[in-house]
């Protein structure tokens, strides 16, 4: 087991995101290479799980395309992620908002969480 959290150590990179969770509404951008040609895309949507740890952790964002769900799993550790941005803090009971899935319009919605002024 020490060689494999070993390896592991090795392979995670810091990565400065900031600290969201299930039900977090965000912007994931990410690099799109195309041939030659390099650009960052935005990736909005709600956080639906965070699951892993270490250099497995992995996060999926859920989104509404024209009507479509589309949901995304992004590593932590990849190096195609830019950045991170939190837009919305939400207020779920659940740590895998799985029946978001079966949701349509106004119920789909997830409530603000209110957080503290510093």
């Amino acid at each position: 087991m020490d060689a494999i959290k070993f390896v592991q150590e090795q392979m995670s990179r810091e990565t400065d995101y900031p600290d969201f969770r299930a039900g977090d509404t965000v912007v994931v951008s990410y690099r799109i290479i195309e041939g030659t040609k390099e650009r960052i895309q935005d990736f909005r949507g709600d956080v639906i799980q965070v699951k892993g740890q270490g250099a497995t952790k992995t996060f999926t964002v859920r989104k509404m395309s024209n009507g479509v769900g589309v949901e995304r799993i992004f590593p932590f550790a990849s190096p195609g992620i830019a950045g991170i941005k939190v837009l919305k803090r939400g207020k779920v009971r659940r740590s895998r908002l799985y029946y978001l899935r079966d949701l349509v319009g106004k119920k789909a919605r997830i409530k603000e969480r209110k957080t503290a002024r510093k």
